[in-house]
């Protein structure tokens, strides 16, 4: 009977009209696949297809929980573009068959939100199928539309999944945030982009192997890439269809992809430069030369040079920190505080908006007076601390808090400064070795000029009104 069954059930199928319009139907379904953008045909099935957050998706992970659980938790997903939010947020979807919701707090407001919380109460209850409403850009929600999903998320009625690019802590309300886990991704290493971009040129749901991709341009829009995923597969999209436009395959061999290609495709030049090699020191080394040197045009090309060619953002923050203490020091004391924030702001809000914060504090360096007095100071005493001149420290100034220190000498004679007109007393610090060494010589330059005649003053009370 089963099988007398079958073959029925075969038969209906292979009814002409049955067979054709299933045929048109897969037909159009691939149709409308094919226009979407690369980026969301390549997006991952399940977790084990996700390139890259490693540290999000091992066992016992929150998102690993919430698959394999099928538990409702709400998620805030906090990283760059293009490092994987709505594809986590689509993966978790698919893999516990809950129905997928996406809001974005671009164009939606909280009318939207209600109504999509309402609908997936509904079919909670009338047929409990879960609901996991994805809101992209959250941060861009006001207070009151952040609001209206909190009865959601603390009722359970749905599994909310937030995405943004901004910090957290300050973007999101704090109701929100403690009913959510806060997960934090990571911009993609190189390597993970090269296999995004490989699965991406070969596989049947991108470009099906129809073009080659030549290393030196793989090179390239891994740079240009800058860690997001959705940009390289965007730019690579966009190569594809001008060498497919183009001279097309030669002696039946797919067209490749090269570097010239890919700069038309996107309009960006390639910027000759290896991470790893020679271009790398020597581009740094102009740059921090040229902030020295005061001249801002061409520190500035510099940087630009460094974020076109992918040089770590991170890297460059570093550099200016350093700098701004090297080079500058007390002559400007609020260059390292321009230095400072601006490599905060770098991990904060990552590339390419970073650009502007990272070119402020290069222009305010580079303007600043110069000073080096801070670097020949702390270079001349750690070079005699090497020399072994380092010598006991005077009892006066020894700890006499612990018991039986009073025996020893310690702190005896001590004089407190506070106790003393301008708040400094005739006393010696440095031990005997060093006694007398004048290791900060400060400049005329900049604010560091007044701290020369405060310093000359110092010395001389404390030398015994005797200046040198």
């Amino acid at each position: 009977m089963a099988r007398a069954d079958s073959v029925q059930g075969e038969g209906l199928f292979d009814e002409p009209g049955v067979r054709a319009a299933a045929e048109a139907a897969t037909r159009q379904e691939q149709a409308t696949r094919a226009q979407e953008p690369l980026a969301v045909r390549m997006r991952p099935r399940g977790l084990d297809e996700v390139v890259g957050q490693e540290h999000l998706l091992g066992p016992g992970t929150p998102i690993r929980q919430l698959v394999e659980r099928d538990a409702a938790l709400s998620l805030v997903l906090w990283g760059p573009p293009g490092t994987g939010k709505t594809t986590l947020a689509t993966v978790v979807s698919l893999a516990t068959q809950r129905r997928f919701v996406e809001i974005s707090a671009v164009s939606d407001g909280v009318k939207q939100v209600r109504a999509a919380i309402d609908l997936a109460k509904r079919e909670l209850g009338m047929t409990g199928k879960r609901t996991v409403m994805f809101v992209d850009e959250v941060h861009r929600f006001n207070k009151a539309q952040q609001d209206a999903l909190l009865p959601a998320v603390e009722n359970r009625w749905v599994s909310f999944i937030g995405a943004t690019t901004e910090n957290p802590f300050f973007s999101v309300i704090s109701p929100l945030l403690s009913r959510s886990l806060l997960l934090t991704l990571e911009p993609l290493g190189e390597d993970q982009l090269r296999e995004v971009i490989r699965r991406a040129r070969t596989d049947e749901r991108g470009l099906g192997g129809r073009v080659e991709l030549a290393d030196a341009a793989e090179d390239h829009l891994v740079r240009l890439a800058g860690g997001d995923a959705r940009r390289a597969l965007t730019y690579l999209e966009a190569a594809a269809l001008v060498v497919e436009d183009g001279s097309g395959a030669v002696g039946g061999a797919a067209p490749t992809i090269d570097v010239d290609v890919l700069e038309k495709a996107v309009d960006r030049a390639a910027v000759r430069y290896d991470r790893e090699g020679d271009q790398h020191y020597d581009v740094i080394s102009a740059f921090i030369k040229s902030i020295r040197g005061s001249d801002v045009d061409a520190a500035l090309h510099y940087l630009a040079r460094m974020i076109e060619a992918g040089e770590d953002p991170r890297f460059i923050a570093r550099r200016l920190i350093v700098h701004a203490s090297e080079d500058i020091g007390m002559a400007d004391p609020t260059a390292l505080q321009t230095a400072t924030p601006a490599a905060q702001a770098v991990d904060y809000v990552g590339l390419p908006e970073a650009r502007l914060n990272l070119a402020q504090a290069v222009i305010h360096l580079s303007l600043a007076p110069k000073s080096n007095a801070v670097n020949v100071a702390i270079s001349e005493a750690m070079a005699d601390v090497r020399r072994g001149l380092v010598g006991p420290v005077p009892s006066h100034l020894r700890d006499a808090h612990y018991k039986g220190a009073q025996k020893l000498g310690h702190g005896k004679g001590y004089k407190y400064a506070h106790d003393h007109p301008g708040g400094v007393a005739e006393q010696q610090y440095a031990p005997d070795v060093v006694h007398g060494k004048e290791y900060y010589r400060p400049t005329r330059h900049g604010a560091e000029g007044r701290f020369t005649e405060v310093l000359e003053r110092i010395r001389a009370v404390l030398r015994g009104g005797r200046q040198r």
